[in-house]
């Protein structure tokens, strides 16, 4: 414990009581304008940002790293489809696993190595999973050289509109990391037992899957489904405080005053709703966040506008979380990293609540006092 905290990172800063947020010290703002998802991952899992020749030599390891093995292909046919909009988080959460028995870490570079096959290959898995449930086949690979891209020609094969790619881009950007939050900090714990790369990002995947979590885009979007005008989303929103309804999406457990992902957020989802014709659902969204500020003084977190853009790309709902999980992979295996350098054994003390200290009674006793 230092300070008061569970422990220390050079990886992500929070602020000083405000709301910031950097990645190895480099702001998130100058990040999402001018840096592509590929160079926040090596950023993360590097330790520093690449030179040109570095980026376009790690943007080609992760597409030759995009070959599922027969047996991967195998297991996504055998994981059912019952688990409704969170259900490609338990297939990850499986697939995760299973690499780690067939593709083991190994090697004083095996952290790394697993690394990127992780990353390479689960947003085609993803996708593969997804289409396979409307019947579609196919094989998740492509020649793009960004996880964005990749995404999206596995998605619409016919092509895609630039900016679609460079908001999904941004949105990575935006949520490979952000210390030690609830998924973060259990791959911690589970790499400070020095485990594998595999049972800690296994670990960070049950955590994230959690409705509270990975899922809460998957809430904001069945929110903004119910409404179809600003003024049915300012009536309804006030209903549903009066009813005492949780609204997902504001408000954040570090972030008190704004979520700096937030403006970057907004400005996206304006741009795509005005770029695809499309602004209803973003006046809608404005809707919410007004009477959010107004009632309950909170603010939207990051996934309340993304999952408001998410819908304007016409993304399958099961792939927010796992898009989520495909970026956050690269801040799980910088912490992976310095846990096993910098830490020792994650083991925090707890305050006892139960009852006083009493005398046991053997079960001859109990038996005859119940008679």
């Amino acid at each position: 414990m230092a300070g008061g905290h569970v422990g220390t990172t050079a990886i992500c800063s929070l602020g000083d009581g405000a709301d910031e947020l950097s990645y190895r010290g480099l702001a998130i703002q100058g990040l999402a304008e001018h840096a592509t998802f590929e160079e926040v991952a090596f950023l993360l899992t590097r330790g520093q940002l690449p030179s040109a020749a570095e980026l376009e030599a790690y943007q080609a390891r992760l597409v030759s790293l995009r070959e599922p093995s027969g047996a991967l292909m195998d297991l996504l046919d055998q994981v059912p489809d019952e688990g409704g909009p969170l259900a490609l988080m338990d297939v990850l959460r499986t697939v995760f696993s299973f690499l780690g028995t067939i593709e083991p870490e190994e090697g004083p570079d095996g952290l790394l190595t697993a690394a990127d096959r992780a990353l390479a290959l689960t947003p085609g898995l993803m996708v593969a999973w997804e289409r396979a449930r409307s019947g579609e086949r196919i094989r998740p690979l492509s020649d793009e050289p960004s996880t964005a891209g990749h995404v999206l020609r596995l998605l619409q094969p016919d092509g895609f509109d630039e900016i679609d790619r460079r908001f999904l881009d941004v949105s990575l950007v935006l949520y490979a990391e952000l210390a030690f939050n609830a998924s973060t900090f259990a791959c911690r714990v589970c790499a400070s037992t020095r485990a594998d790369f595999h049972s800690c990002v296994t670990a960070a995947t049950a955590t994230l899957r959690g409705p509270l979590h990975g899922g809460a885009s998957v809430a904001v979007s069945a929110l903004l489904d119910r409404f179809q005008s600003p003024t049915e989303a300012s009536e309804g929103l006030r209903a549903m405080l009066t009813a005492r309804e949780r609204v997902m999406g504001f408000g954040h457990a570090v972030f008190r005053t704004m979520d700096p992902r937030t403006p970057i957020l907004r400005e996206w989802a304006e741009k795509l709703g005005v770029a695809k014709g499309e602004e209803g659902p973003f006046a809608v969204a404005l809707a919410i966040e007004e009477v959010m500020r107004t009632e309950k003084r909170l603010f939207p977190n990051v996934d309340f506008y993304t999952a408001c853009a998410y819908r304007m790309l016409a993304l399958p709902i099961r792939l927010f979380g796992p898009l989520f999980l495909c970026a956050r992979l690269a801040g799980w295996t910088a912490h992976i990293a310095e846990q096993r350098t910098r830490g020792g054994l994650i083991h925090p003390s707890a305050a006892y609540d139960g009852p006083r200290p009493h005398v046991f009674v053997p079960l001859v006793e109990r038996d005859q006092s119940h008679k």
